[in-house]
């Protein structure tokens, strides 16, 4: 709908709105509609589909292109007609639009359909030059771009699809039907002459259209909003007699606030854009997909649901005796909003509040509300400091937008939770509980407790708790303090986590990577033409790794631990880092095991960090020696020279001044350090006063890195190749301190690719050095994850796990 119909569509409601005078900014003439930009991700979706449909069903794709060539053998002749005709009307189409357009003054609007279109047409030029020099060659079979004479992506058609999208033809059937009619028959007419493919063409619409949106959306659309004068006069077709109105600015996007002075008096009105209706939709589909329960029953709403719903929530609470504003009408404004008219309280927001006005008597009122709210099955579903007004020392409940009826309890406990935590933010822990079990009982406020997790409250609410970090812990020990006889039962909201996606993503491009590698790979002469010896002893020095890692445990734990146990413990992480990083796989099983040992869990954290930050110490002095060594060596094999090191060294060294010269990042770091290795210091103290445990813990350090090197080593001449022994270690370092910071179960794909380059870069066949990393991570980390599984199951039944 264009502006000029917008307003036109107004006019009688505004000639209702003379003499009422009407405070707001300057309203915008133009606006960024999400509801474009969620099309156009729509249609990128869509073009990822096609793009990848000939990968998985190349038999179908072309099928589907023999079957509608020989289809249209037997109307070539009018085929042709088809197609010189469609291939003039194309292009005049568009021109006889453009034309009228400018008779009658709207030619802002074609200007951005030719942007649109040239946009579209330098696209298409540049992915068919791309698809052409270095297309994937599936790819460009399926959508023709390897034929002679055919152009996957229209050249023609893609500019006016943008064009046509730009222009905005909602609103004229006539123009839609004449445009996207031709464009149809000249695409049948191009597919039937062979000068592009079923899939190309489809590609060629998704991009028009992803190229039309997306200017739109940069561009920005004629504001379609009501005025404030449209408003009042809305009001004054209901009877009300508006008289002044005021626009409040309350910091939201989905709705507009103003408070109205009226014949019976004040009012406060909320106005709902039907444009701003997608405001947060990525967020809340984000939220619906992650959580099992708090997201929304639908995560879009129409204008006219999202009035309904609003109205619906204010009439059952108002009959629940709830204390909130009364809603005293509604009504449509033109056709692209709606107008909420509220009984106007002058109150101030309990987030707006001093900490000494809130009372301990405020806080029970306010749990009575929300209690009288919950009795009925009705969730405010946004229940912060923002959702309470306090007029005269009395809260009322405001903001029932996004509330329900007839919910389930765990929807209600989280509105507990919500403003729990919400109270005890601005109060404290302590008064927020008191104050909360005066009204809702102990036994309730137990069963709030596990629903205390950042991912059950609101962003606003999230992000105030970044300020004081322990606030939910600490809001835990105060209900158990309160209630210590509830028992708590666990609940888990999240159907996953982002770092589970991070993971996912890591895996697959680790997966990708090994068999692209595995792919030139010749196994059956690898195999045949191996020296096992060597591979024997590569896998003897992967056995010394579980000692060696054992060695390092216990060097660092005063305790009396059990050798054999402790080995068996580090041959049970091997199995959990199929589904965990490798740098938190270690850390996990070794404190779960010291605590099953009888060690404290305050002391067993304390010496895996201290074995851990002696691991990380002696791994960068090894790294920074063993370099120094392989730049000195003169052979052929040299990794690389030491004033590369050394300028390397140097560069990081600057960069890590630089960083520390900045006041939040420096406080990260030294806040996420003591978090690692808090407690460490006297641990180590403890330690170094035996000997005998502090050469164990040294000593295991060593052997670990020496048993790797030694096992990447033998598989590589296993396979025939050689290496200086330095260059061998700075490959094996470098990689395992990448594979250590990867996301990925057990740095798959990080440490692959990382110890195959460093390897190649070295002076060794690519053939060689991928045969030999494979053969390295063979024994290291598929080989072990049979006995790993066998040892953590052992573990656990005898309760050391």
């Amino acid at each position: 709908m264009t502006r000029t119909q917008a307003e036109s569509e107004l006019e009688p409601l505004l000639a209702l709105a003379k003499g009422v005078e009407v405070d707001e900014p300057p309203r915008p003439g133009r606006i960024r509609s999400q509801s474009n930009l969620f099309r156009a991700l729509a249609c990128l979706a869509g073009l990822v589909m096609v793009l990848l449909l000939p990968s998985i069903a190349s038999q179908t794709t072309s099928g589907i292109q023999g079957d509608i060539s020989e289809g249209t053998q037997n109307v070539h002749f009018l085929l042709s007609l088809a197609s010189q005709l469609s291939t003039f009307w194309v292009l005049l189409v568009p021109v006889i639009f453009a034309l009228d357009r400018a008779f009658r003054r709207d030619a802002l609007r074609v200007i951005v359909g030719l942007l649109a279109a040239i946009i579209a047409l330098g696209l298409t030029i540049a992915l068919d030059a791309w698809a052409s020099a270095a297309g994937p060659g599936t790819l460009t079979n399926a959508l023709g771009w390897n034929n002679a004479g055919t152009t996957p992506l229209h050249a023609d058609l893609t500019p006016v699809i943008a064009f046509v999208t730009a222009v905005r033809l909602a609103g004229r059937p006539r123009w839609q039907l004449v445009m996207w009619g031709t464009i149809a028959l000249a695409s049948l007419a191009a597919l039937a002459a062979g000068y592009t493919t079923a899939l190309g063409l489809v590609a060629t619409y998704f991009i028009g259209r992803i190229v039309g949106y997306l200017t739109l959306y940069g561009i920005g659309t004629p504001n379609p909003r009501p005025p404030g004068t449209a408003v009042v006069a809305a009001l004054e077709r209901l009877g009300l007699k508006p008289s002044h109105a005021l626009r409040i600015d309350d910091g939201t996007d989905d709705h507009r606030r103003y408070t109205v002075e009226a014949e019976g008096g004040k009012l406060d009105v909320t106005v709902l854009d039907r444009d701003q209706q997608t405001s947060g939709l990525l967020y809340r589909i984000w939220r619906g997909l992650r959580l099992r329960a708090n997201q929304p029953r639908r995560a879009l709403r129409s204008l006219r649901r999202s009035l309904e719903q609003e109205s619906l929530m204010a009439y059952a609470a108002g009959a629940a005796q709830v204390r909130t504003p009364r809603l005293i009408a509604t009504s449509e404004v033109g056709t692209e909003a709606a107008l909420l008219a509220y009984e106007h309280v002058d109150g101030v927001r309990l987030a707006d509040m001093p900490a000494e006005a809130i009372t301990d008597t405020l806080l029970v009122d306010i749990w009575r509300e929300v209690d009288l709210l919950h009795r009925q099955r009705m969730a405010h579903r946004s229940l912060d400091t923002t959702s309470i007004m306090v007029h005269g020392g009395v809260p009322y409940v405001v903001g029932l937008a996004r509330g329900e009826i007839a919910v389930s309890d765990l929807l209600l406990r989280l509105d507990q939770a919500q403003l729990l935590t919400s109270l005890a933010l601005r109060v404290g822990q302590e008064r927020a509980v008191r104050t909360a079990a005066e009204v809702i009982g102990s036994q309730t406020l137990g069963a709030i407790l596990p629903l205390l997790q950042k991912v059950a409250l609101s962003r606003d609410t999230r992000t105030e708790l970044r300020q004081q970090k322990d606030l939910l812990s600490n809001l835990r020990e105060e209900i158990l303090r309160f209630t210590p006889e509830v028992e708590i039962q666990a609940v888990r909201l999240e159907r996953f986590r982002p770092r589970t996606i991070v993971s996912i993503v890591g895996l697959t491009i680790g997966t990708y990577f090994l068999l692209s590698q595995l792919s030139n790979v010749n196994l059956t002469q690898i195999i045949t033409s191996a020296k096992w010896g060597w591979a024997i002893v590569a896998l003897i020095a992967a056995c010394v790794t579980y000692v060696a890692a054992a060695m390092m445990l216990i060097g660092f734990v005063p305790e009396r631990l059990s050798w054999w146990r402790t080995i068996l413990a580090q041959l049970a992480a091997s199995f959990v880092k199929l589904v965990a990083p490798a740098a938190v796989t270690g850390v996990a099983i070794n404190t779960r095991f010291l605590q099953r040992a009888g060690v404290r869990p305050g002391s067993a954290v304390a010496s895996v960090g201290a074995s851990q930050l002696t691991g990380m110490v002696i791994h960068i002095g090894l790294l920074i020696v063993f370099g120094f060594l392989t730049g000195s060596q003169s052979t052929t094999t040299e990794f690389a020279p030491s004033k590369t090191i050394v300028i390397v060294l140097l560069a990081g060294a600057a960069v890590a001044g630089a960083l520390a010269t900045i006041g939040r990042v420096r406080r990260l770091v030294a806040v996420r350090l003591k978090d690692m290795f808090s407690g460490v210091v006297p641990r180590l103290l403890d330690v170094l006063q035996d000997p005998r445990k502090v050469a164990t813990g040294i000593g295991g350090t060593l052997l670990l890195t020496v048993a790797f090197v030694v096992c990447l080593d033998a598989s590589i001449r296993a396979f025939g190749g050689s290496l200086s022994w330095t260059a061998v270690a700075v490959v094996f370092l470098t990689g395992n301190a990448l594979g250590s910071a990867a996301p990925t179960p057990g740095g798959l794909g990080a440490v692959e690719g990382a110890l195959t380059l460093g390897l190649t870069l070295a002076g060794l066949p690519a053939e060689q050095a991928t045969s030999a990393v494979l053969l390295f991570r063979l024994l290291t980390f598929w080989l072990p994850v049979l006995p790993g599984w066998a040892a953590f199951t052992h573990l656990q039944r005898r309760e050391a796990l």
